[in-house]
């Protein structure tokens, strides 16, 4: 398996996982994700493919996408209450659902690591939802803490 720069050319098999992450938050919470929903369509998947902020990995074997990782460099300067920092926030990671347990999704999130140490970042973020408990376990095992909580009431 190769970790890599996402290519025009995996555009369809990273649609392909944005619709199993989409499927698995819509049955957590179908109150807030839509049925049949992605978070990027191949337009903007493509756009992103050229910023330098917005890098996105992807682990490749036998000519497949196997697992993806959308990154977004984030750069905080001169807030007066939180330090001067750039973190590597990680927007989206997904692991077909068929290679999951394989270790894809460690080394892709190892990879990651790397990168953003190449690049000077302070620190890797996520967001994870509390309803994707398999994906909250996964980022606990990589070492992740809570940062913050988000909490609501549904009125």
């Amino acid at each position: 398996m190769e970790i890599r720069y996402a290519a025009p050319g995996d555009i369809p098999g990273i649609i392909n996982l944005l619709k199993q992450v989409g499927q698995v938050h819509h049955q957590g919470r179908p109150d807030i994700f839509r049925a049949g929903a992605q978070k990027y369509n191949e337009e903007q998947i493509l756009a992103m493919l050229t910023e330098a902020e917005k890098p996105i990995f992807v682990a490749w074997e036998d000519g497949k996408v196997l697992g993806y990782c959308f990154c977004q460099m984030k750069t905080n300067r001169g807030d007066p209450v939180i330090a001067d920092f750039t973190t590597c926030y990680i927007d989206d990671l997904c692991v077909d659902e068929n290679c999951r347990g394989k270790r894809i999704g460690k080394t892709l999130y190892e990879y990651v690591c790397s990168y953003a140490k190449e690049q000077g970042c302070y620190s890797i973020t996520l967001n994870v939802w509390s309803c994707n408990e398999s994906a909250m376990r996964f980022y606990e095992k990589l070492g992740l803490k809570p940062q913050k909580v988000g909490m609501e009431t549904i009125l």
